[in-house]
């Protein structure tokens, strides 16, 4: 089992780890911890993907799951490619307000644009077009801190899976 990670900098950090067993021999081993009563971990398993979360006792807003895909690459030879990020709705509404200041940035460029073309006063337009980059600066900074403050239950998702990939 060889681990590669990649740069801590991503909000979603991923890593992959060789194999050399079969996809489906992989795949068995967390359909056979899942079924253990003693497991504490939700796991769903679909085809050759897998998603991990954290206990509900446990689970808060910022409160990571990891994402796992496993590949064949032979036939007695996979990889497995994990992804840490939150739950789909956090990542959703993340994207849904960055599209939305997105939109506003374009909107309010072009009304400043036009009122600084018709010369009318454009200050409020221009105010708004200088503070989205601010919002997205601290957007930026807010995924940093929930990814740091998930950052426990992000080792704890990690070694459960490396315990099961082991057995």
């Amino acid at each position: 089992m060889e681990q590669q990670k990649n740069s801590d900098v991503f909000l979603r950090p991923r890593f992959k780890i060789d194999f050399n067993e079969s996809q489906q021999e992989v795949i068995k081993k967390f359909a056979d911890n899942s079924k253990n009563q003693e497991c504490k971990y939700c796991t769903k398993i679909v085809d050759g993907h897998i998603i991990i979360k954290v206990p509900e006792v446990e689970d808060k807003f910022w409160s990571p799951q990891l994402n796992i895909e496993i590949e064949s690459v032979t036939k007695n030879k996979s990889v497995l490619k994990g992804l840490f990020g939150p739950k789909d709705q956090v990542w959703t509404f993340f994207m849904f307000i960055h599209f939305g200041m997105a939109v506003a940035f374009i909107g309010f460029s072009i009304i400043a644009y036009v009122k600084y073309v018709l010369k009318e006063d454009f200050s409020m337009a221009l105010f708004v077009v200088i503070g989205i980059p601010i919002l997205w600066i601290l957007m930026y900074f807010m995924g940093r801190w929930g990814k740091s403050s998930g950052r426990k239950q992000m080792e704890e998702l990690h070694e459960f899976m490396i315990k099961t990939l082991e057995k």
